[in-house]
This record gives structure tokens, C-alpha cells and sequence, in this order.
């Protein structure tokens, strides 16, 4: 049955169209909500962290060391999620994968011992790091199939499960609420949700093999050129990402001398404009094209941070943030799935190889702020993450988007 609205009936509004295209696609919709599920889960586990220490006796250190297992977890399955998924494919491995996040939760919000917390995020991240792969996969897959453009809006869905994780959150801990009850509850309506996506799932397409006829995804791939430039530009995206992650609170009510309820709003403006965008991506990427777009966002984003910089006031920083939000929300969606289609390259291996080198710029970002931050100020540390997305969208006239 054709899910999709026919050509004649769709409106003319480019952004209304292409959203109604994804919501009214059963397999596409499937998809997108395997994409909010995995945020979902991920922000309703991070939300306890302090539970979490406080119950384990542990110093600001230990916790750090120990956060770091999930990370660990992803640049570990990262390399072998092409393996991974083509022995299962690609549905199966979105499912199972899914399942598996959904279980693994529950160890950390409920470990008696550091040791088994670092297990359990260890095995977070591995499920993480496959979902992420197979699911961005499926999406390929399905635009390929149905002639559709939907990965914005996948990550849209994944902007708009990590917003709904954090807010249900919030009202849990009003409410008093035990973590673990609220994550088991979580869990369990994910687990319900991931096997009634299941049979919607299997009838995905699969790209078992490419032009070429190799398998797509044989291995973990040395990168070419053209993904060399994906990766790069991808470092200093995730870069800002991991800005505003970290440091938006803190640049607010330390730096800027704003309120802890001000400082709190620093991210959340960040994350609403990047998932407003990310719903409306898709007709924005069809209409100028992602190359041109990477140089725009790029711009936009080094701009936003250099707003909250050389105008140093809550509420112009607050605007600032938006603003990288806004320029940082298409890259994502435009370099994973340029990544599956590198000529030579199998696609799970070509993405599987963009994700583990660009996860590093969200990783290494943060921290080489600190560094920047301690030596000479926080602007600076916030200005040097400016000048990298200024690099991104010159790096963005060169790459090539197959």
C-alpha cells in the first residue's frame, strides 16, 4: 500500500510537504521514532547522573573516568558495526540493536558499584554506536527506494526525543519519583514501542550489496579524500555541538553572571532551534542543495558563537546559541548520508568510518575548550570552536557530496 501522499493532493508549501511525506510514510515515521527512542532513552539516563554519584560516593574524578566507558563503548563497536550489519542487515540490526539500548539502561541507573556502572555504559555504548549506524542506514535505504528525502527529519526526531527524555525527566525528579522507576518505566514502553516497529522495520530495503557488488557492510574503511574533507567538517559540527553541550550553562552563569534558571535555557535554545530545523531541513536541503548548505550552516554557526562572545549579555548569547544551533542542525543529516554514498566505499563502512572519526570532535571538543578556557578565558576557548566552523564552511566549497 502506497503510504505517502500522492502528488496531486500535496501542498504547495515545500516544508509542509516534505513534513507530511515523512509522517504519513509508515516506514519512514518507523524509522524516525527508532531515532527519538534512542535519545529518549539516552536523556532520561543522563538526567540521573547526579542520582547516580551521589548514591555511589563518587568524586567528580571517578565519575568523569567512569562516564568515559560509554564512549569507550561507541569508538569500540564503531569499526565492527559494518560487520554487524551485514550479517544481520540493516532492519534487524536497527531492532535488535534497539532492543538491546533499551535493556542495557537499566544497568548503570541501577549498579551497586562503580565498576559495574562502567559496565554498563560500556555496553550502552556499543548498542548506541550500532543503532546509530543501522538506523541512519534504513534511512538511506528508504529515501533511495521511495525517492523521498527524510534524514532531516530523522534527526529531527532524534532533537525532539532528546528534549522529550529531558523534560519528562525534569517533572519525574519534581515529583520524586525513583530514578530506577522511572527508567524501568522508560525502558519498558521503549522495549513495547521498538517490537511494534518490528514488522514495519523488516520490510525496509536493504542495500545488501553495492554497485560494485560488494558488501555493504564489509568492513571499517581507510578514508579517501572525499571523506576525509566529510570527517573534518563533521569534527568541527560536532565541535559546537559539544560547546553548547558543556559549556553553555557554564560561559552563561559564570562568565556572564546569569541565573541558574538563565543558564539552564542556554542549551535548551540551542537544542529547540536545532530541532525546528532539523523538521524543515529536508525542503530546505532540497531546494539549495547540502554542499551549499554546509558552507551556510557553517557560517551560521561560527557567527552565533561570536555573537555571544563580542556581545557578552545573557539574553544576546542566548540568541547566539540558537543561532550555532540553527547552523550546526543540517550537518549531521547531510554528512552521514553523503557518507554511505563515497564512490569505492561499502555504505555501512563509509558511515560506520564518518561516525568514529567525527565522534571524536564531540569528545575532544569539550575538553580542548577547558584547556583554552583555563589558559586564557572562556571566550577564547568558545572563540577557537568559532574559527573551526569558519574552516568547516571553507572546507565545505571543496568537499564533494556524491
Amino acid at each position: 500500500m502506497n503510504t505517502t501522499l500522492s502528488v496531486n493532493k500535496s501542498p504547495r508549501n515545500p516544508f509542509i510537504r516534505n513534513l507530511l511525506t515523512f509522517f504519513l510514510n509508515r516506514r519512514a515515521l518507523a524509522i524516525g521514532l527508532v531515532f527519538a527512542s534512542d535519545s529518549l532513552l539516552l536523556g532520561s539516563w543522563v538526567a540521573h547522573i547526579p542520582h547516580v554519584k551521589a548514591k555511589l560516593h563518587l568524586s567528580d574524578v571517578d565519575l568523569g573516568l567512569t562516564l568515559f566507558a560509554m564512549p569507550v563503548g561507541l569508538l569500540i563497536m564503531n569499526p565492527l558495526t559494518g560487520w554487524v550489519i551485514s550479517k544481520l542487515g540493516e532492519a534487524k540490526a536497527c531492532f535488535w540493536s534497539a532492543v538491546g539500548l533499551a535493556l542495557c539502561v537499566l544497568i548503570p541507573i541501577n549498579a551497586p558499584n562503580q565498576f559495574i556502572l562502567a559496565g554498563g555504559l560500556l555496553l550502552m555504548g556499543l548498542c548506541t554506536a550500532l543503532i546509530n549506524v543501522a538506523m541512519n542506514t534504513c534511512a538511506t535505504n528508504l529515501e533511495r527506494a521511495e525517492n523521498i528525502v527524510i534524514m532531516s527529519a530523522c534527526h529531527g526526531m532524534w532533537s525532539l526525543g532528546g528534549l522529550l527524555g529531558s523534560g519528562i525527566a525534569g517533572v519525574v525528579i519534581a515529583m520524586h519519583m525513583l530514578p530506577a522507576v522511572h527508567v524501568a518505566v522508560m525502558s519498558g514502553l521503549i522495549l513495547m514501542l521498538t517490537f511494534a516497529l518490528q514488522p514495519i522495520l523488516a520490510r525496509i530495503p536493504s542495500s545488501s550489496r553495492t554497485e560494485t557488488g560488494e558488501k555493504s557492510g564489509s568492513s571499517f574503511v581507510r578514508p579517501n579524500v572525499d571523506l576525509l574533507l566529510m570527517i573534518l567538517i563533521g569534527l568541527a559540527l560536532a565541535m559546537g555541538e559539544g560547546a553548547a553541550f558543556d559549556w553553555s550553562a557554564v560561559y552563561l552563569r559564570e562568565t556572564l553572571g546569569a541565573s541558574s534558571q538563565v543558564a539552564a535555557l542556554g542549551f535548551g535554545s540551542f537544542s529547540l532551534m536545532m530541532t525546528s530545523f532539523r523538521f524543515v531541513g529536508d525542503a530546505i536541503l532540497v531546494r539549495i542543495g547540502g554542499k551549499r548548505w554546509l558552507q551556510i550552516g557553517g557560517v551560521m554557526a561560527a557567527l552565533g558563537l561570536l555573537l555571544a562572545i563580542v556581545l557578552p549579555y545573557p539574553t544576546t548569547a542566548l540568541l547566539g546559541f540558537a543561532i550555532l544551533g540553527a547552523g550546526c542542525s543540517l550537518g549531521a543529516p547531510v554528512l552521514y548520508a553523503a557518507s554511505m554514498r563515497v564512490p569505492g566505499i561499502p555504505p555501512a563502512a563509509g558511515l560506520a568510518t564518518f561516525a568514529t572519526f567525527s565522534f571524536i570532535g564531540f569528545l575532544a571538543g569539550p575538553p580542548l575548550i577547558g584547556f583554552v578556557a583555563e589558559a586564557f578565558g572562556l571566550y577564547y576557548g568558545l572563540g577557537f570552536v568559532a574559527i573551526m566552523l569558519f574552516i568547516s564552511a571553507g572546507l565545505g566549497k571543496l568537499v564533494k557530496l556524491f
